[in-house]
């Protein structure tokens, strides 16, 4: 709709989420889940787990991330390739943080654990870039 002083803003808007949606209309599923552990200050292990999903998600569609492709046609690799970018943006989406600590002898340590649960992905592959995007 053209609003009194002509701008397209609201009609613009709408298209776009609709896009949005039709683009992931017959995207790939992944389920992907991140875990990071520092202890002592100390990076002990960080894992990012990933597989196809066996049965359909259901959500609303969330902020997507736009990564380059280089032609792979694996989700793995795309990431692999993209890793840091693909780190950052999933510590936006939201981790759960456990962090302990406690002194034995005099000593202070700390375990802080970083957990992005099970989230499930859409992800929609093009030769030249893969759009991931959470389910919420």
């Amino acid at each position: 709709m053209r609003s009194g002083d002509g701008n397209h803003s609201i009609s613009f808007a709408i298209i776009s989420i609709i896009l949005l949606n039709i683009n992931f209309l017959y995207a790939d599923e992944y389920l992907i889940s991140y875990r990071y552990v520092v202890k002592d200050a100390t990076l002990y292990n960080e894992k990012l787990l990933i597989s196809k999903t066996m049965q359909k998600c259901t959500g609303n569609i969330q902020n997507p991330i736009i990564l380059e492709n280089f032609s792979y046609k694996t989700l793995q690799k795309i990431i692999k390739i993209n890793s840091e970018l693909f780190i950052e943006y999933i510590h936006k989406l939201g981790l759960h943080v456990e962090h302990k600590e406690f002194t034995r002898d005099a000593q202070n340590h700390s375990t802080t654990i970083l957990t992005l649960k099970t989230t499930c992905f859409k992800v929609d592959f093009n030769d030249n870039f893969a759009k991931i995007a959470p389910l919420k």
